[in-house]
């Protein structure tokens, strides 16, 4: 037979065995897995690469609006077919593998079960259902859950308008726009058929309970547009994180105890509530009540919620932390605390820091703590400054006393792995070097990556970064109506082989994001030297009240265009998990300058090791625990001085200094083959000691044994 003859036989074949093509990439796009599935991911984007751009990586809106003619065509294309043979292996395999817990968990530990709340979810861009750090945390604690097989369900709200997205106006002011998303046509999401009835003031708001599955893992979400609602109820779950206090606390109660009451309507008995931040902490309240119902006295109630509680503080200034005037609280949650069994004032006493001061506003993070008996910062330090922060609180003769430990935080691998550098690792960090279990740690091999190959890795993650900054300042350049001289110098901006320095983050102000434009002459002449360029490429979104925060891009903004930065300075608009992506893998050096100790952990200057990326960073956050002056920088050495300005002069001072003292001779001290010897040392101990401690997998391993676990037996922590 014929070979032409013989391909199109089995291509025949094929098709009457296996479902039709739509099938087969709508069920592997209906499961979450996807979002960390590779091949997968090639799979969408070769459907239609620029419907793949347009819908921000969406593969059901990519599907939906491909032309039936490309869909047919790929339908008989063998490297196509071939591709999406392999995703559905991985997802097939991942299916069948038996995970972390449950082969090392035997008895009553394997009826764990973990129900973990959290105001914000990073799954994908493509769901922009997150502002920042908290949700992309959130959205790695689920995938890494879901590797490992721990038994967990997650809740959260389903936000009709997401966040916010931001454009730049010519003069570099924030514009906010809140599109409507159609989740239920474009998103894999399940209606569950459930809804939910949260007292509220004096009224009923009903939610409607969805769910996305995210390997493993199911999160449920609530959705409070629905016509049993009236307009104002309606608009409860269509923005995160809205300003007004009345809004916040109504928003508040339908995530901890409307998710409580969906758990309960879906038949899920967890045996451990774990808290992402004070948000969700009117769960406690709705637990009381299904206690209080079964027979258990207020007291008995009150100490069975806190022994099976786990709760995430993240905020390390007493400002950060969500607070409501009585009345006001009242006013919406009496119902709720009625049904709870709870008086007002033994409820209120909850949220104070002095229990009978009724003139002191009520504080989410104190209920989490007091219905929690294991609670953490995410990081030593910030574990540390939370035990001092909640002394007076905990009545604690000494901060050492105050029950908050801490779990530092990670990150998931894959989600924030390039693809075109996994060959590489596949290559030579075998066997196994993609693992998922908490003690695994490949990146121990990184000798076995030749440098030549391991710099040549870093050159092409960064042209591909270079590239997209380009594109994305063209099209913001075309969204303002910009004069086409500024368009065409945009492809003369940024240098291939430049080194690349990033900073991309929540732009919140004491994370100072202009700090390194303070001496704006000695910074030009650092990115200006034509024999050791340097470039600097931003992003971030400031929350949309908050006017310091945007007022930071704004001076950001300006200073890209100024004599002497233009063309070296970026600021790439509407900051997401992409732009995240592309950032934290394709910059040489990751710059991180927040006022310390107010920087809780952040986890953005963990993603940068996984392509050989160095930090460059405050000793703040999770930075104290890694740097061993010889994985990359520190600016400073953690003093903090009396004044804001003091401390900025100080620290803008340490960085130009080690910039032109270390950082550029480093880069381009370079051997006869053009292999920068002692940088790629340095990206070689920056990969062994980030990549595995700060991983995910780590950071989950802890929480079930030092948190889930005991929780769940109903031991307090010793």
């Amino acid at each position: 037979m014929p070979a032409q003859t013989r391909t199109r036989s089995t291509r025949a074949s094929r098709s009457q065995e296996r479902p039709a093509l739509s099938e087969r990439l709508d069920a592997l796009a209906r499961d979450l897995h996807w979002t960390w599935n590779s091949a997968a991911i090639r799979v969408f984007a070769a459907i239609d690469p620029r419907l793949w751009e347009a819908t921000n990586h969406n593969p059901i809106s990519t599907m939906q609006r491909a032309r039936a003619e490309r869909l047919a065509a790929l339908d008989n294309d063998g490297p196509f077919l071939e591709l999406l043979d392999e995703a559905e292996r991985r997802r097939a395999e991942y299916r069948r593998a038996r995970p972390w817990f449950p082969s090392v968990h035997t008895g009553a530990d394997r009826r764990l079960l973990v129900a973990y709340f959290s105001s914000e979810y990073a799954v994908h861009e493509s769901m922009p259902q997150y502002a920042g750090g908290l949700g992309v945390l959130a959205g790695d604690h689920l995938k890494s859950a879901s590797d490992l097989g721990v038994p967990l369900v997650a809740v959260g709200l389903l936000y009709r308008c997401g966040y916010y997205e931001q454009q730049l106006a010519p003069d570099g002011s924030t514009r906010v726009l809140y599109p409507h998303y159609d989740f239920e046509r474009e998103w894999p999401i399940v209606d569950t058929g459930k809804h939910v009835r949260v007292p509220i003031g004096g009224r009923t708001v009903h939610a409607r309970v969805w769910r996305l599955q995210v390997g493993r893992v199911p999160l449920y979400l609530l959705d409070a547009d629905i016509p049993a609602n009236r307009p104002a109820d309606r608009r409860l779950t269509h923005h995160l994180y809205g300003a007004a206090a009345e809004y916040k606390i109504q928003q508040q109660a339908l995530l901890g105890i409307g998710g409580n009451r969906a758990l309960e309507a879906l038949g899920i008995r967890p045996t451990v509530y774990h808290l992402n931040e004070g948000h969700a902490a009117f769960v406690a309240l709705d637990r009381l009540r299904q206690l209080r119902k079964s027979g258990k006295s207020a007291d008995a109630a009150l100490k069975a919620v806190r022994r099976s509680t786990v709760f995430t503080t993240h905020t390390p200034v007493p400002a950060g932390h969500d607070r409501f005037e009585p009345k006001l609280l009242l006013r919406h949650l009496a119902p709720a605390v009625a049904e709870s069994g709870l008086a007002r004032e033994p409820f209120l006493a909850l949220g104070r820091e002095a229990p009978r001061d009724e003139k002191e506003w009520f504080c989410m993070t104190l209920l989490a703590l007091r219905s929690s008996a294991h609670c953490n910062g995410v990081s030593k330090l910030h574990g540390e400054v939370s035990r001092k922060m909640w002394q007076r609180a905990c009545g604690a003769a000494r901060a050492a006393d105050v029950p908050i430990r801490s779990v530092t935080n990670g990150i998931h691998p894959q989600t924030w792995l390039a693809p075109e550098i996994e060959p590489l690792y596949a290559r030579y960090l075998q066997p196994r070097w993609n693992a998922a279990r908490p003690e695994f740690d490949c990146w121990q091999r990184v000798e076995r990556i030749p440098a030549p190959a391991l710099w040549q890795a870093r050159r092409r993650l960064r042209a591909r970064l270079v590239h997209f900054v380009r594109e994305r300042l063209a099209q913001q350049i075309l969204a303002r109506s910009g004069p086409v001289d500024e368009l065409l110098a945009v492809y003369e901006t940024f240098d291939e082989e430049a080194l690349t320095i990033g900073f991309a983050r929540r732009f919140a102000t004491y994370k100072r994001a202009p700090l390194i434009f303070r001496d704006a002459r000695r910074l030009a002449a650092i990115l200006g030297d034509p024999k050791r360029p340097v470039q600097l490429v931003f992003a971030g979104k400031a929350h949309p009240a908050d006017r310091g925060g945007q007022a930071f891009a704004q001076l950001v903004y300006r200073n890209a265009r100024r004599d002497g930065l233009r063309g070296r300075v970026a600021l790439i608009e509407n900051y997401d998990m992409h732009v995240g992506r592309l950032l934290t893998s394709g910059c040489d050096v990751w710059l991180n300058n927040p006022l310390r100790p107010m920087e809780a952990s952040g986890t953005s200057g963990m993603k940068p090791p996984l392509h050989g990326g160095i930090n460059c960073s405050i000793l703040d956050g999770w930075w104290p625990e890694s740097f061993n002056r010889r994985n990359g920088w520190a600016i400073g050495d953690g003093r903090e001085l009396k004044t804001p300005a003091a401390q900025d002069r100080y620290d803008a001072g340490c960085i130009y200094d080690l910039l032109e003292r270390e950082v550029v001779p480093a880069f381009y001290d370079r051997g006869r083959d053009g292999v920068p010897r002692r940088w790629v040392r340095l990206m070689r101990e920056s990969m062994r000691t980030v990549c595995g401690p700060f991983s995910a997998y780590r950071m989950l391993g802890e929480y079930v044994r030092d948190y889930y676990l005991p929780a769940h037996r109903g031991r307090a922590p010793e």
